[in-house]
């Protein structure tokens, strides 16, 4: 599943096409995505957009009439593209406009969404209870202390739990984890501020770098300018479970934690 990093490159590559231009149409042509797309997504038709923005997993296209939320699921990307450009398989939505470009939505799953809401985007239900963006200010030891206040859950699912921190998937949760030498099974509440400053600090300075590298190379991503990116060789656990750990030599262990990949070593990272 595309995470933070990969979602932000996304917005970069699009935006810059996309702002202070005008939409000529709104195409359907499949409307059944994680759920089905509204008609409403047409009132976009006709408008200007103002900017685009990330709000965790979700990008926000935004016009003076309303937003158009988009999340990408497991296997969705956006391409700008020429409007005559043809159709492929799971093409299902193309926002068509005036300079004759297009933004076309591929998503071979379904798993992804393309919604619209006319309130204030911090109050529709899929994003009310959102916690701090991870690169913001508002994510920072102290936050993270009281989130995990008597918190018997692994440290993982709970850096992994979007009411406590946005955007920390699978990936960069294995990977922060690793670089502050913390266990993933390590009970949350009992971690001491120290600790969790290391924690917070590698997230950012994680993730920052992913963005910065154009977001992990995954089968089913790809940037909105078609290239791949370029993170995952940079990869000290994900993914390498049973090879030798990058900092010790130890063999890597692999478990499944709340039914996803865990990869740790049991001599770098202590509970």
């Amino acid at each position: 599943m595309p995470e933070l990093p990969e979602v932000e490159v996304t917005k970069q590559g699009i935006s810059p096409h996309l702002v202070d231009q005008t939409v000529r149409d709104l195409v359907i042509r499949n409307a059944s995505l994680r759920w089905p797309v509204p008609d409403i997504c047409k009132n976009i038709i006709g408008q200007t957009i103002k900017q685009v923005r990330r709000r965790a997993k979700y990008l926000l296209i935004d016009t003076d009439a309303g937003i158009t939320i988009v999340h990408l699921g497991m296997s969705g990307s956006l391409r700008i593209l020429p409007a005559n450009t043809p159709v492929e398989k799971h093409d299902h939505i193309d926002l068509v406009l005036e300079n004759g470009r297009v933004l076309r939505y591929n998503d071979p799953r379904r798993f992804g969404a393309w919604l619209w809401y006319e309130l204030p985007e911090e109050a529709h239900p899929l994003l009310i209870k959102l916690g701090p963006e991870p690169l913001s200010d508002d994510f920072n030891p102290q936050q993270l202390q009281a989130a995990l206040a008597n918190k018997k859950k692994a440290i993982k699912l709970c850096l992994m739990d979007n009411h406590i921190v946005v955007g920390v998937g699978n990936i960069y949760a294995n990977e922060a984890l690793f670089a502050a030498g913390i266990h993933p099974q390590a009970a949350a509440g009992n971690i001491d501020i120290e600790r969790l400053t290391i924690l917070v600090s590698e997230v950012k300075q994680i993730l920052a770098q992913a963005i910065k590298q154009g977001g992990t190379t995954l089968k089913d991503f790809t940037n909105a300018d078609g290239k791949p990116g370029y993170f995952a060789q940079k990869l000290h656990v994900y993914g390498r479970g049973g090879e030798n750990c990058t900092e010790c030599g130890n063999l890597l262990s692999e478990i499944k934690l709340g039914q996803r990949t865990t990869v740790f070593c049991g001599l770098c990272q202590t509970r």
